[in-house]
């Protein structure tokens, strides 16, 4: 359908239209999760000639609207989105949304914001408003083009597009905060790494950090988390040499573990503020540091 022409993609009842449980809907979240952007493709394959199968880049951009009851869309496609809340009308008390009624005058509002949209069409593709503090990443990515629109209307509506974002931004903290967000585990080990490493601690072996890791997140990390087992220092390894491509190394006869500078820039890529590390060089080219045995 996209590939034929740009339209607005209406998807209701996606807590059940969309529920990921259910066959080929990983298809359709991943066309959702691509469309988002202006010139975003998936490959298809199509039948070519003599029966044989070639593959075509179809578009996937499209604006969506998506209406549920509380669905549980992968957490990739949440952050495309921007959420609007509706409640149950209860006490009947709403306008009338009867379609015979209200059809010619959502038409002209139609005509009308296509006009208008017409007219500042170059000025949105061209200005860069600024965003407010934390606008960053996927929620940039959400916002930006709602910020632009905004701008070319007024700066009343500039402003209030700044309250809606800061709204945003604080509705994900505590959305994370609360546990609602899932993120990767490597991301958690990497956070919860932070948390317990000592601050005067520049070298900890590998056993002593899945310790303190058991200790300090015990349902991600110990017996009753969702692995299924308490994790260990093999597994702990893969995962920081898979995610980050932090090896474990040895510091003298000592056991193998890691080194504090060693996290630097994963911590500086994921935001995180861990302890400040104090490593210095011992003139081998290895930091010299005290082991937390």
């Amino acid at each position: 359908m996209l590939n034929n022409g740009l339209r607005t993609i209406l998807i209701d009842e996606v807590d059940r239209s969309l529920d990921p449980k259910k066959e080929g809907v990983g298809e359709l979240i991943a066309v959702l999760n691509s469309g988002y952007k202006r010139g975003a493709t998936r490959p298809v394959l199509v039948p070519g000639k003599g029966g044989d199968w070639e593959v075509a880049e179809m578009s996937t951009f499209s604006p969506v609207a998506m209406a549920g009851n509380a669905p549980a869309l992968p957490d990739d496609t949440k952050s495309r989105c921007i959420r609007v809340l509706l409640m149950p009308d209860l006490h009947g008390v709403v306008e009338s949304s009867d379609w015979e009624e209200i059809e010619e005058e959502a038409q002209a509002l139609g005509r009308r914001l296509g006009e208008a949209a017409d007219n500042v069409r170059d000025f949105v593709k061209a200005v860069r408003p600024e965003l407010p503090e934390g606008c960053i990443g996927r929620i940039k990515e959400r916002w930006n083009p709602l910020k632009r629109v905004a701008a070319s209307a007024s700066p009343e509506w500039e402003a209030i597009a700044d309250k809606l974002i800061i709204r945003d931004i604080a509705e994900v903290e505590m959305d994370r905060e609360d546990g609602m967000t899932n993120l990767p585990p490597a991301v958690i080990l990497l956070q919860d790494i932070a948390k317990v490493w000592e601050q005067d601690v520049t070298f900890m072996a590998s056993t002593r950090v899945v310790e303190e890791l058991v200790e300090y997140n015990p349902q991600m990390w110990g017996p009753m988390s969702s692995y299924g087992k308490v994790l260990t220092v093999q597994r702990f390894g893969r995962m920081l040499v898979q995610a980050f491509k932090i090896h474990s190394k040895r510091q003298g006869d000592s056991k193998r573990g890691y080194f504090r500078h060693q996290f630097d820039v994963a911590f500086r890529r994921m935001n995180i503020t861990p302890p400040v590390s104090t490593d210095v060089t011992d003139g081998t080219g290895e930091p010299t540091a005290r082991e937390a045995a």
